[in-house]
């Protein structure tokens, strides 16, 4: 595992990007946010869920995909204007980056929250939530293309139009299946990692909630609250 500063070329990508403003109330069932951090303890809260958290995700990758590249590569994004996002994806030789912007780190409240946004994205490669992405895109796109050629009467313009949509609506259609697969596993691997992830989930208190959008990348902050509590209350 290696830390490294942004600033790679990344195939794929699972973006958690949260907007800057918060709600004007937390979301039903979590508690107030605490006391935001200087940036010294952010930073060192950071590094120490890195050393925690990353140890156990890859072991738990390994253990699921013996034949993938389970050596997770930690990124901090130090651009400006980011915002407050983790994402996880594969740079070109497949190795799988966790990547987290400055924003994040320093907006996250006590090590908790840090260990279940990294357990969350660590679990969006262990679930192959890339490929399965981009295989759905790509089926989208055929299928759309066939309808704008059918509508279009093969009219280059139509094809190219059901193509582009096509592979957006495939993308998006288990979008949100797939942060609530990686919000369960994530409370796994944080708390083998020895965090409380429904501390950790206090984060959703401080995001607007994305409701039920019509293909929304995002599931509603109550889905996502409740399924870390569940999978939280079996282990």
């Amino acid at each position: 595992m290696r830390y490294a500063l942004i600033g790679l070329m990344v195939l794929g990508l699972s973006a958690c990007e949260v907007p800057s403003a918060p709600p004007e109330t937390p979301s039903p069932g979590i508690a107030s946010a605490s006391p935001a951090l200087s940036p010294d303890v952010a930073a060192r809260n950071f590094l120490a869920v890195v050393d925690r958290v990353e140890p156990v995700a890859e072991s738990m990758c390994r253990s699921r995909l013996p034949r993938e590249n389970c050596d997770f590569k930690v990124v901090i994004d130090d651009r400006e204007g980011q915002g407050i996002n983790a994402f996880q994806t594969l740079d070109r030789s497949g190795q799988p980056i966790l990547g987290f912007t400055l924003g994040l780190i320093l907006e996250a409240r006590n090590p908790d929250e840090i260990a279940f946004v990294m357990g969350h994205e660590a679990a969006h490669h262990i679930e192959k939530h890339i490929p399965q992405t981009q295989s759905q895109a790509q089926a989208g796109a055929i299928a759309g293309a066939l309808l704008g050629a059918i509508i279009g009467g093969g009219d280059p313009t139509a094809i190219d139009q059901g193509l582009q949509l096509g592979s957006f609506v495939g993308a998006r259609r288990f979008s949100q299946d797939h942060e609530l697969e990686a919000d369960a596993l994530g409370t796994i691997i944080a708390a083998r990692a020895g965090y409380d992830p429904v501390l950790g989930s206090q984060f959703f208190g401080r995001i607007p909630d994305p409701g039920n959008q019509f293909l929304g990348t995002h599931p509603p902050n109550a889905a996502r609250l409740a399924t870390v509590r569940n999978v939280a209350a079996g282990l």
